[in-house]
């Protein structure tokens, strides 16, 4: 499975963006998508995920609130939406796949990852 993050940019605090992970693959749509984020200096953290199956959806408690992410198993798709963004949103966001049913927040469970997408929040 390859994934590809997109949607990355420049925002304003309190505005929003939507990330869009792309998977291609025979079996894309079977594998559980977590979000990471990396912020310069910072180890790499778990954001966000959801399940394949049931699309059970799992944040950290730093976004919970004002992130959702979902998915489109038709165009094998998986969304982070983002809002009320403060600039500790500023960081590096990626998306990774394991052929799991079950969202894990640890990154070494993810067997795959798209290459990135930078988002800034500016004050």
């Amino acid at each position: 499975v390859q994934l590809q993050a997109s949607g990355g940019g420049l925002v304003q605090v309190g505005g929003s963006l939507r990330l869009s992970c792309v998977a291609s693959g025979r079996t894309a749509s079977t594998y559980t998508v977590g979000w990471f984020r990396q912020a310069p200096g910072k180890e790499r953290e778990f954001v966000a995920g959801i399940s394949w199956s049931a699309g059970r959806t799992s944040y950290a408690d730093s976004v919970k609130g004002r992130f959702t992410t979902s998915r489109d198993n038709a165009k094998n798709t998986v969304y982070l939406h983002m809002t009320s963004m403060k600039p500790e949103d500023t960081a590096v966001y990626y998306c990774a796949g394991r052929p799991l049913a079950v969202v894990s927040t640890d990154r070494s469970a993810y067997d795959y990852w798209g290459q990135g997408t930078l988002v800034t929040v500016s004050s």
